[in-house]
């Protein structure tokens, strides 16, 4: 597959990234105290959350909603079906609907840890800001993944940084979270392609807020069979209209989506409620043991019992 992935990254061109002058030293500090001895931290600002690796990681698999993702320091890779998405401390990440992706850390070490930060994205918000009737007209048209790569520019950075900072300083947390993050939403929506990406997944009549509908009501009907009609339906479009726009926005089909809804809730039964394979299996949707047990090895790597097993050692 890995022959086949096309590689996304931040730059404009195909000469290599300036580095924005403000570059993220800063951030990287601040980010490797509050997680020394620590992969993850959930900090006390809502939706943020630190990372910390200090070596390269396997592929993890996982769904991923609307977020900002940062790097202060080292190298990650995204997958999303079979293109691939590199960023490290000159770029930035946004995806602006749930999708299933595997990521995984590629630059990492004891000495110079990968450091980064997510930072979870309110929609709500988002719109009630593009409805300021002083917010500058976009610069670019609708795109198309619901996943996207982008330059970071020194406002975008520096708003990231007073956030993070408002850890050393609890009791104001409540004052300035919410002005930070609207600045940020308003930085991400003057960027040229994350822009276009998050206004038109909350306009309504968007296609990408038709197709975000229907993966709503796939995550809660997920361990039901799955009916591109019915779908359709939900999304407001005719059934090839909505095969289409979903795998433009996805990079997968409707049924290779579910698949790893259900497969990633499968692992969450059996790592967190103690389940066995087969009921686990039967509670996202699975008739086939069998089946099931292949497609959860192809996913992850390792059948069923091994995985949990081995994620439980950690």
């Amino acid at each position: 597959m890995m022959k086949q992935e096309r590689e996304t990254t931040g730059s404009s061109s195909g000469t290599e990234q300036e580095r924005p002058s403000g570059k993220p030293l800063r951030l990287a500090t601040m980010i490797e105290k509050w997680t020394r001895g620590e992969h993850q931290v959930t900090t006390a600002i809502p939706g943020l959350a630190l990372h910390r690796r200090e070596s390269p990681t396997e592929p993890s698999c996982y769904m991923f909603s609307p977020h900002l993702c940062l790097i202060a320091q080292g190298v990650k890779r995204i997958l999303l079906g079979e293109e691939a998405y590199v960023y490290d401390e000159r770029s930035f990440v946004v995806s602006s609907v749930e999708l299933p992706l595997v990521s995984y850390v590629t630059e990492a070490s004891p000495e110079k840890p990968y450091l980064g930060l997510t930072l979870e994205l309110d929609v709500k918000e988002i719109s009630k800001l593009m409805h300021h009737d002083r917010l500058p007209s976009p610069r670019s048209g609708p795109t198309g993944r619901g996943i996207g790569v982008s330059k970071l520019t020194p406002p975008l950075l520096n708003a990231v940084e007073r956030l993070v900072s408002l850890l050393e300083t609890p009791e104001e947390i409540p004052i300035f979270r919410n002005l930070i993050q609207r600045e940020i939403y308003y930085r991400l929506l003057m960027d040229e392609e994350q822009g276009a990406r998050l206004r038109q997944i909350v306009v309504a009549e968007s296609r990408s807020s038709q197709i975000a509908r229907a993966i709503d009501w796939m995550k809660e009907h997920f361990d039901q069979p799955l009916h591109i009609k019915e779908l359709a339906k939900h999304a407001g479009m005719s059934p090839s209209g909505f095969h289409q726009h979903f795998r433009a926005l996805t990079a997968i089909s409707p049924l290779q989506f579910q698949k790893r809804i259900r497969l990633n809730e499968a692992r969450r039964l059996m790592l967190q409620e103690n389940l066995d394979a087969g009921n686990a299996a039967f509670q996202v949707g699975y008739e086939s043991p069998t089946q099931f047990n292949r497609e959860y090895k192809r996913m992850f790597g390792k059948p069923p019992r091994t995985d949990i097993k081995s994620l439980q050692e950690v």
